[in-house]
């Protein structure tokens, strides 16, 4: 099998394994049961890309995510759980009650552990694959490259759940028993383990844009990794080490802030343009696609979680949600008074419902005109019981649905990072008495701030720039809750008759890894 018959589609890297039966083995069967002795030829070096599309294939999993990401990010004041439903712990969990037995825990514990170790299960079939390599110059070039890619991955997956769970066993090998034995690793060691990782991975990843690679499209970069050694020094509050790494990113010159950014969140624009997969502005995403046909396979994420559970929808049969996300009221009310016209409409749905609750408030009777429960594309939000909004940066027009697809959301990938999102952790270092690396902050703020018709800011204040990263991020892997937990503001937590404490920062470990592993019960 050789390297250059890998031809990833744009729209989703994985779409390609179907050709090839002879990699089925690397994605059906988990890493954790396989041995690395008499099933595979470690001397084919085209091969060795093998393990690695195995980790992206778990990157763009659509078994885990669609319960994963609403867990990690619905405890923030940004984002509410839609009520009166069969997940009542999920509701719970966002009002800071949390039930150790919850199947959601469980289940964001299982697949991200089950995806790391797949991490390293490849990192070792990877130097198996080096050290029996016959031609070691571009050999040990990719196994480098492919090491580094793995590791990147890794990290992200161990990144989101340490800052859920806060203390870890970190998985050593793709052997998952030595979980039994590992030592807990605190969440700051955690983040300084993933910086380490990412100085590792730099000097050996391609420095260009992910959507610039031809090998596979989407993958990571040398900028993917400074990305996340920069999220993992925020958590540190290692502002300067968040400065260098954003900085590089944005002196590279590579990255710009799409200018539809209604669009960035969609798939395509009115005149057919691809705007919202592989994007100039994203630096990480899952990709998924039903490869533009009508009916067949379809690769997706489960958004139906985030839509409503009623619509009347411009394309007659498009499908509807879940109703279990929802903006807060509290957020829509902070957008209305700094007059937000484009990032509202971006990440809100309003319901007739939810109107009129926000105008039974007198400071906001007199709505803009534009606010509706009709959305550009024509489709029309209904009254429904569990939200009075749903989140507009996870809902896909129906209009922009492949015709015969009518799954909810279905063939619209799912962004991870974004530039808009280096610009303000780097400002937020220098308000943070950073030095500057790249500019000043009023630079970096004021480019996001363009985007959304707002005027400049001349002196900026951290204040400001969390403020902007509240507007900007909201409803994005739970961005505003770990911030206010970093900078101490918890009392902005408590909110709409919820109450956050300190001891709520991490979710209980599941009861199911406790009866397991040992060293969760210290």
């Amino acid at each position: 099998m050789k390297r250059n018959k890998f031809i990833i589609l744009s729209t989703f890297v994985l779409v390609v394994l179907l050709g090839f039966s002879g990699c089925e083995k690397y994605l059906d069967e988990p890493a954790e049961n396989r041995t690395f002795t008499g099933e595979t030829d470690y001397t084919k070096s085209d091969d060795m890309i093998l393990p690695l599309i195995g980790v992206y294939e778990r990157l763009n999993s659509v078994d885990f995510y669609w319960s994963n990401f609403p867990l990690i990010s619905v405890r923030g004041d940004d984002v509410n759980a839609g009520g009166l439903g069969d997940q009542q712990d999920f509701d719970a969990t966002d009002k800071y009650i949390y039930n150790k037995d919850y199947w959601m825990y469980n289940d964001l514990w299982e697949g991200y552990y089950k995806h790391m170790i797949t991490a390293n299960s490849a990192i070792e079939q990877i130097a198996l694959y080096k050290e029996n390599s016959t031609n070691k110059t571009q050999t040990d070039k990719l196994a480098a490259q492919y090491t580094a890619e793995a590791k990147v991955l890794k990290s992200w997956w161990l990144f989101q759940i340490s800052r859920v769970f806060g203390a870890l066993p970190v998985p050593p090998s793709a052997d998952p028993s030595e979980l039994l034995v590992a030592d807990l690793s605190s969440k700051d060691q955690i983040m300084q383990m993933i910086s380490d990782w990412m100085d590792e991975a730099i000097p050996d990843l391609p420095a260009m844009r992910p959507n610039q690679r031809t090998d596979l499209p989407g993958g990571v970069t040398s900028y993917t990794a400074y990305a996340l050694k920069a999220l993992a020094n925020l958590e540190l509050k290692n502002y300067q080490a968040v400065a260098d790494a954003t900085g590089e990113i944005m002196k590279s010159g590579l990255f710009t802030l799409e200018t539809d950014y209604y669009n960035l969140f969609k798939v395509k624009d009115a005149t057919g343009k691809i705007v919202g997969k592989l994007n100039n502005e994203n630096l990480l995403e899952m990709q998924y696609s039903d490869l533009g046909q009508s009916t067949g396979d379809n690769y997706y994420h489960l958004f139906a979680f985030y839509g409503p559970q009623g619509w009347t929808p411009a394309v007659t049969g498009a499908g509807d949600g879940w109703g279990f996300y929802e903006p807060s009221l509290k957020y829509i009310k902070f957008m209305l008074d700094r007059n937000e016209t484009i990032r509202l409409e971006t990440s809100v749905i309003f319901t007739d419902r939810g109107i009129a609750e926000l105008t039974s408030d007198p400071d906001y009777a007199n709505l803009p005109a534009w606010i509706s429960s009709t959305t550009r594309s024509g489709d029309k939000f209904n009254d429904y019981a569990r939200a009075m909004f749903a989140s507009g940066k996870h809902y896909l027009p129906s209009d922009q649905l492949t015709p015969g697809r009518t799954s909810y959301g279905t063939n619209k990938n799912f962004t991870c990072i974004r530039y808009a999102e280096i610009l303000l952790m780097y400002a937020e270092a220098v308000t943070q008495n950073a030095a500057e690396t790249a500019g000043s902050a009023d630079e970096a703020v004021n480019k996001i701030r363009t985007r959304a018709g707002l005027s400049n800011l001349s002196g900026v204040t951290n204040d400001q720039v969390m403020d902007e990263k509240y507007a900007e991020l909201a409803m994005e892997w739970g961005t505003r809750f770990y911030d206010l937990i970093r900078l101490g503001k918890t009392n902005e937590l408590s909110y709409d008759g919820r109450t956050f404490s300190a001891d709520k920062i991490f979710l209980p470990y599941p009861q199911n890894q406790v009866d397991q592993l040992p060293v969760l019960s210290q």
